[in-house]
């Protein structure tokens, strides 16, 4: 999978553009800057998107050409963002040591899913939020983008489980139109969660 992303991102134009995510930058909106965690950050465009609203941010991907593509686009964007290489299945922080966290289209097989998201929660504030946007299982019938193994799209209740001791802040399980480059584009199915670490 590593080449595979390595490939995708060698790409000359932004897989999944440039803007932010539409979900993440809302829910952004209504927090305080602080320290900022994006695991399976890719190309850049949440993390330099993020440093503009003056987060201190802090991104991990195991490809080096999604790292390449986000140093340039937050040179470009006049921002400086921490950007780490490594698998995030296995990467470790500091306990609470970020005020937020986002994992945006980050599809994992079961097990790596739940390492990363035990390592987001601990890594939180007491306080600290917790966002996240990716594919439902409903997703599979679609060609709007995601993966096409039924074991990587993820169901509200898996993703509650996961976080079982974080209070719920929001939840949404549904249709949203996605227009985020060559490969999220169009009506898709979506679930969606904000958690605040108690």
């Amino acid at each position: 999978m590593k080449e595979f992303w390595n490939q995708r991102y060698r790409e000359p134009q932004y897989a999944y553009g440039t803007s932010p995510n539409m979900f993440f930058r809302m829910q952004l909106k209504t927090l305080s800057p602080g320290k900022l965690y994006l695991p399976g950050e890719g190309e850049g465009r949440n993390a330099v998107h993020a440093a503009r609203e003056g987060w201190d941010v802090h991104a991990v991907d195991y490809s080096v050409e999604a790292k390449r593509k986000a140093l340039a686009l937050a040179a470009d964007a006049g921002v400086s963002i921490s950007y780490t290489v490594a698998d995030i299945t296995s990467y470790r922080l500091p306990a609470k040591n970020f005020d937020a966290a986002a994992s945006v289209f980050l599809h994992l097989p079961k097990e790596q899913r739940r390492l990363t998201h035990a390592a987001m929660e601990h890594t939180l504030k007491s306080g600290g939020t917790l966002i996240l946007e990716a594919f439902a299982k409903e997703q599979l019938s679609r060609d709007t983008g995601g993966p096409k193994q039924s074991e990587l799209l993820y169901a509200t209740d898996e993703l509650i489980q996961d976080f079982s001791r974080m209070e719920i802040v929001h939840q949404f399980a549904g249709e949203a139109d996605i227009l985020e480059g060559r490969y999220h584009t169009g009506p898709s199915a979506v679930v969606r969660l904000v958690l605040r670490k108690r």
